[in-house]
């Protein structure tokens, strides 16, 4: 086919882009559909609990997939300040994942255990408290309002019928784990329980 008859003729350029994007989507993303690299859970690897579950909602719910990403990319720089790369067999559970690629604040894929319990909870109620420099908003409301438990259990079916292997155990389960003295659990402490999680699995040895 003449290379100007194509630049003159919308139609025909149209309809060429299109089987290039898809023979390209072919080529690259149909294989790890079947990678074993992409679909297997690494070592240890569990579905989140009811309380984690939430908080991840919350996470999103709130934003913070937009400024943080959950990605660590394979290059010294990011592995010295924020430790082992992310590999494809963190995310096997994750509906959606939430990689991203923006970091107004920093890369969260492994700060489970790096802060305690007080911290995030300061810092989420008024960040500027332990980061002077920071420019992230504060959240004081996650601190009064609290979890809605009848739906979770309905949250973990859907996930299942996925390909998240909760037990019908966890399912029942979850609106009872989610109750503490009588009443419903704080978001703070749903989103402290998420962010104490991440990237716990894999570390470097030193």
């Amino acid at each position: 086919m003449n290379h100007d008859f194509v630049e003159r003729n919308l139609p025909a350029m149209i309809v060429l882009i299109i089987v290039a994007i898809s023979f390209g989507f072919l080529v690259e993303i149909v294989p790890l559909f079947f990678s074993k690299d992409t679909n297997t859970p690494i070592t240890g690897l569990k579905p989140y609990t009811a309380l984690q579950l939430e908080g991840r909602d919350i996470y999103i719910r709130e934003g913070c997939n937009v400024c943080h990403s959950q990605m660590i990319r394979p290059f010294r720089a990011e592995t010295e300040r924020y430790g082992h790369y992310s590999v494809a067999g963190e995310s096997v559970y994750e509906h959606p994942f939430l990689w991203g690629s923006k970091r107004t604040g920093p890369d969260l894929a492994r700060v489970g255990g790096r802060y305690s319990n007080d911290w995030h909870k300061a810092h989420l109620y008024n960040p500027r408290d332990v980061v002077p420099e920071s420019n992230m908003p504060a959240f004081p409301w996650l601190f009064e309002q609290f979890v809605d438990p009848s739906v979770t259990g309905k949250k973990m079916e859907a996930l299942r019928s996925v390909g998240v292997p909760y037990t019908d155990e966890d399912i029942a389960g979850a609106a009872d784990a989610l109750i503490v003295n009588g009443q419903p659990v704080r978001e703070i402490d749903a989103l402290v329980a998420y962010l104490q999680n991440l990237g716990l699995l894999l570390t470097y040895k030193r």
